[in-house]
């Protein structure tokens, strides 16, 4: 097995577009052939857009794109710039009178920090399209839906640390699997190889990390303080040439929201709206379940990959400018 770029993936195109002022933008995963789409939402507070259809009991079978945005509900404006460009492009589901781009997508709340009144809309949606396309780039960190991405946020957000989008892709044999995530959680991040905590509540005054774990323990009794914190989310999409079915390609997201509970502590809580699409070309043969484990894996990597990339921001303190003190 070998670790190749998310951008050299057969039968997927990757793009970003985002305000570098405002700290928000959006990212999409082009499959021009269509892949089987598949998706698991296990926060409490979810952004979507065309879940539903992804489930195995209903009709369409393959989706052209997934968006992952910032934004907040807004960011779901970007799609309609999407499936704009795809159109343009004659990609999308035959109805015979029009061909229908299948966009899935997600977002995520990063109208902290930066200006909260620009989102990703239409125009971004469009332009992080037409890059996938003519200006693909494999860069990590402050990009894309992890522009204005923060994590640690248990404890408010003048604790929080930069957060911010990862790729990470591996090909054994002629099966190639990959990752993109963008990493904006309620909880720390934890690097599961080394098990050290590498983001999330910090106090920059004493220079060090507060366990977010053991502050929600302590508000365990404080019914105040239940729905108080807001701001999250982590969002990503698993690719592969996997030959799989409607209802493999959801149990695959499935498995591979395994690697969310290994980076992040907590992970999956009521405040997050933590999402995973798969996408397959549905190429190679492979095992479910041995698949299931890569793709937790891969993941893992991406969202490590994403923390340690970005760069802080307007104030807010990033693993790279902490890395002395880790």
């Amino acid at each position: 097995m070998k670790e190749v770029k998310f951008t050299e993936l057969e039968g997927f195109r990757l793009g970003h577009a985002q305000n570098e002022q405002a700290l928000t933008g959006c990212s999409v995963i082009i499959c021009e052939e269509g892949a089987t789409g598949g998706v698991d939402v296990r926060g409490g507070s979810p952004g979507t857009r065309e879940t539903d259809l992804l489930d195995p009991q209903n009709l369409v079978e393959k989706v052209h794109a997934v968006m992952l945005a910032g934004g907040s509900a807004y960011g779901l404006n970007a799609a309609g710039g999407i499936m704009e460009y795809l159109e343009e492009q004659e990609i999308g589901f035959d109805v015979q009178v029009a061909k229908v781009p299948i966009v899935a997508g997600a977002i995520l709340f990063d109208l902290l920090p930066g200006d909260p009144s620009v989102r990703p809309d239409h125009k971004m949606g469009y332009s992080a399209s037409q890059n996938a396309f003519h200006h693909p780039v494999n860069k990590n960190g402050n990009i894309g839906a992890g522009t204005g991405a923060t994590v640690g946020k248990a404890l408010g957000p003048e604790f929080a640390m930069k957060g911010g989008l990862g790729t990470y892709a591996v090909q054994a044999g002629d099966l190639q699997l990959g990752a993109v995530v963008a990493v904006n959680c309620f909880g720390d991040v934890i690097d599961p190889e080394s098990g050290k905590l590498i983001s999330g509540a910090y106090d920059k005054q004493k220079q060090f990390f507060l366990s977010s774990e053991e502050s929600l323990l302590n508000q365990l009794n404080d019914k105040e303080k239940t729905n108080r914190f807001k701001g999250n989310t982590t969002i990503g999409t698993v690719v592969t040439n996997a030959k799989l079915t409607k209802a493999q390609v959801n149990k695959l997201s499935s498995m591979t929201h395994d690697s969310l509970a290994r980076t992040m502590r907590p992970s999956h809580s009521l405040v997050d709206g933590d999402t995973i699409f798969t996408m397959s070309t549905n190429k190679v043969e492979a095992e479910l379940n041995s698949l299931g484990m890569l793709a937790s894996k891969v993941m893992e990597k991406a969202i490590i990959r994403g923390i340690k990339a970005a760069e802080g921001v307007d104030g807010v303190s990033s693993y790279q400018d902490l890395n002395d003190y880790i």
